[in-house]
């Protein structure tokens, strides 16, 4: 066979090749127009998916994720709500809403007293004996209505989610992933709530609303510590006072104090502001307040001529227990001096009041242009021995010291270690904090808004004062209630329970803590 040579059988297989090439270019299909649109990333699609489950599972529970629960006599609306931080608001109109950190969650549970209803009311007054199982009934209500709002929020999450995801994306097997998505984050957020409920919520509530129903809503401090165990119970009860409230009268509730409980009063830096007067008078009335402390800064330049500022103290109802602040002068400390009622500690000096023993020094320094000079902080450390050396003398002397006060904290912190308590302002905004030594220091806010100076910022200051609850018997501090009005022209009012450590369920007290006095509590001794 003749040999072809082989640049003619490289021509012959480029001629042969040709049509297979285009043949089998032509058998390719033609590319899809979505082949060149930019397609989304993943991470993308899943945000968006997200999104659609988030905004749809919010919007079923906004249209059917709320359950009607008749408890007690009352008319209640049980509502899972989206949140940031979770917990739970109880609102009761028309007095305000308890805000409760019972858990930490995606979704808030909000309960709403909407009304009382007439029938059940009537048969309570018909049978009185009826109230002592109505807790029972209440927390057998409340737990009812928890389960079918559950059952109900779960279906309004898949509904909401399932229903949006098939309006967004057309497709029946998104909308179902998307349905799903909503009842595994509900699930989720549900294990959050589960694994961070914390039952003891209840003894530190946030009160917001009418100032005059905080008393009776916020609670008792002996009650909290020893009877607030249960958060159904608690709500329970809350409910139960709402009731009685709405049953006995239609004006605001009147409070009742336990007599095993003494209340002071601690108001601070009022600057002149001529309302704080009412605003103390209100709170002495309300909570029954057995004495007031003042912890300095009640004028703004000392003068003589805003002494008449001061002539209220006599008709606030309560002791009125004073220490001199850097805006006071001597002129006010001898003019408070003689009025009645007034109690003026400084150098050490200490007093019984309304059971308790208080002993304060006056700020060395006066500075009402808000002058600094030179040595201010050594004066503050050495007024705060000479407090310090006042206390320990009371201790050896068997008459120790329960309460100490002082205006500026810098002065306060030199008693640590020698009483159990000790009370301080001047800086205008709330502090509490244990130091070393076991002495708790309570540094208030300014009760008088920081007075005429008020309006130099962009917003007011609020006005700040709080209730200290004492045992009458150990003379310890057993809760206090902060309380925060709004500022120059507003009307807002929150007040919050607040615990010491060792007043917390389970804990046990400090042997380290500084000894209380044991003085008697009907006198009034130098």
């Amino acid at each position: 066979m003749a040999r072809v040579p082989s640049a003619i059988e490289n021509t012959l297989h480029r001629i042969r090749g040709v049509p297979r090439a285009h043949s089998r270019r032509s058998r390719r299909p033609a590319p899809a127009a979505d082949a060149l649109t930019p397609q989304p990333r993943p991470w993308t699609r899943a945000a968006g998916l997200v999104a659609v489950v988030v905004l749809g599972a919010w919007l079923g529970l906004l249209v059917v994720g709320n359950v009607r629960v008749p408890v007690g006599p009352m008319d209640t609306t049980m509502t899972l709500r989206p949140s940031v931080t979770g917990g739970t608001k109880i609102n009761i109109s028309p007095l305000g809403a308890l805000q409760l950190d019972s858990h930490i969650a995606p979704v808030r549970l909000d309960v709403n007293v909407d009304q009382l209803d007439p029938e059940r009311s009537q048969a309570l007054v018909d049978h009185p004996e009826r109230l002592s199982g109505l807790q029972d009934e209440v927390a057998h209500d409340i737990t009812r209505g928890t389960a079918d709002l559950a059952v109900r929020s779960c279906i309004a999450v898949v509904t909401g989610a399932t229903a949006l995801g098939l309006a967004v994306y057309r497709r029946p097997r998104r909308a179902l992933a998307a349905g799903g998505l909503a009842l595994t984050l509900l699930a989720a957020s549900g294990g959050s709530a589960y694994a961070t409920w914390n039952a003891d919520s209840v003894l530190e509530p946030r009160f917001s609303g009418l100032l005059s129903s905080a008393p009776s809503l916020v609670g008792d401090a002996r009650n909290i510590v020893t009877e607030f165990d249960v958060y159904q119970k608690e709500l329970a009860r809350l409910v139960t006072n709402v009731t009685k409230l709405y049953d006995a009268t239609s004006t605001l509730p009147a409070y009742r104090p336990d007599p095993t409980t003494i209340r002071v009063l601690h108001v601070s830096d009022i600057h002149l502001n001529p309302a704080s007067w009412k605003i103390i008078a209100s709170l002495v009335e309300q909570y029954r307040i057995d004495v007031i402390v003042d912890s300095g800064d009640t004028m703004d330049h000392g003068s003589a001529a805003e002494n008449g500022f001061l002539d209220p103290i006599e008709d606030l109802g309560a002791p009125y227990v004073w220490v001199r602040g850097n805006h006071d002068s001597l002129v006010t400390q001898r003019y408070l001096e003689d009025m009645e009622n007034v109690h003026v500690l400084d150098e050490g000096r200490a007093r019984t009041v309304a059971g308790l023993r208080f002993a304060g020094i006056g700020d060395p320094q006066f500075t009402p242009d808000r002058s600094k000079t030179a040595g201010a902080e050594q004066s503050q450390e050495l007024a705060g021995a000479r407090l310090a050396s006042a206390l320990r003398d009371q201790r050896s002397a068997g008459t120790p010291v329960d309460v100490a006060i002082a205006h500026e904290p810098s002065a306060a912190r030199e008693v640590d270690g020698t009483v159990p308590l000790v009370l301080a302002g001047h800086i205008h905004h709330e502090e509490t904090e244990v130091m070393r030594y076991g002495t708790r220091l309570r540094v208030e806010g300014s009760t008088g808004g920081s007075g005429l100076r008020a309006i130099e910022g962009k917003y007011p200051d609020p006005i700040e004062t709080s209730i200290l609850y004492f045992d009458r018997d150990t003379r310890h501090l057993q809760a206090w209630d902060s309380i925060e009005l709004g500022g120059l022209g507003l009307t807002t009012a929150e007040v919050s329970r607040h615990l010491p450590e060792e007043n917390q369920p389970g804990a046990t007290p400090s042997p380290a803590s500084p000894a209380p006095s044991t003085a008697s509590p009907s006198t009034t001794s130098p």
